[in-house]
């Protein structure tokens, strides 16, 4: 199962890793833990780019498939995949940092671009969502929270964005899908989203809202 979704918001620390148990191996950093009262034991493999874990019998050796079948049901394979959760869970409590920049940004919105946010669906009963806009009064910036899997991951877990214009020939080339990503619920074709969280570089996350600023400002 990829877990890999959470190196977009939390940086893991290899000394904290190894504390826990983790080993180097073959370019990895390696956990096995028993699980299920020890008739099944998960390996748990990290990199730069990806945090995945797989499941095998104790007695056979033998991979349980079932764990990686998304369409599988029933009671035991849930207990197999629970318990491997919560320990994904554990360790990114304890050996990985997150940081949430947003207040940083917000700052750098109101500091460099003289930009207050503003709630507009507060009505409705949304007050995670903040609006900057241009002189013109049309929005350059809106920062959301949505769940990681409105940008293609398997997991419910919310996170911080930020949907910003950009230059039309410049998006195929920005959008990494692991900090820039196709915008979500805007037109892609102009807008993509930012994550706001620790991976992201935040000189560029700034200079990407300027452009933003810039493309929104330009008067027609």
């Amino acid at each position: 199962m990829d877990f890999s979704y959470i190196l977009n918001s939390a940086l893991p620390q290899k000394e904290k890793l190894k504390a826990f148990g983790f080993l180097e191996e073959n370019g990895f950093l390696c956990l096995k833990k028993k699980i299920a009262d020890g008739e099944f034991y998960t390996i748990i493999r990290l990199s730069e780019k990806s945090f995945t874990a797989e499941v095998f019998e104790t007695l056979t050796d033998e991979k349980y498939v079932l764990f990686d079948v998304i369409s599988a049901n029933g009671s035991f394979v849930g207990q197999i995949r629970s318990e491997v959760k919560e320990l994904i869970e554990e360790i990114r409590g304890k050996c990985f940092d997150s940081q949430d920049i947003r207040q940083k940004y917000f700052d750098f919105l109101h500091t460099d671009l003289s930009a207050a946010g503003d709630s507009p669906w507060a009505d409705e009963g949304d007050v995670t969502s903040s609006v900057f806009r241009c002189p013109n009064s049309k929005w350059f910036a809106l920062v959301m929270k949505i769940k990681f899997k409105n940008l293609g991951f398997e997991s419910d877990e919310e996170v911080w964005v930020v949907n910003l214009k950009a230059d039309v020939e410049k998006i195929p080339e920005i959008t990494d899908k692991k900090s820039i990503f196709p915008a979500y619920h805007m037109n892609k074709k102009y807008w993509i989203t930012v994550l706001l969280t620790a991976v992201t570089n935040f000189d560029q996350l700034c200079d990407l809202t300027r452009r933003s600023y810039e493309l929104v400002s330009v008067k027609k």
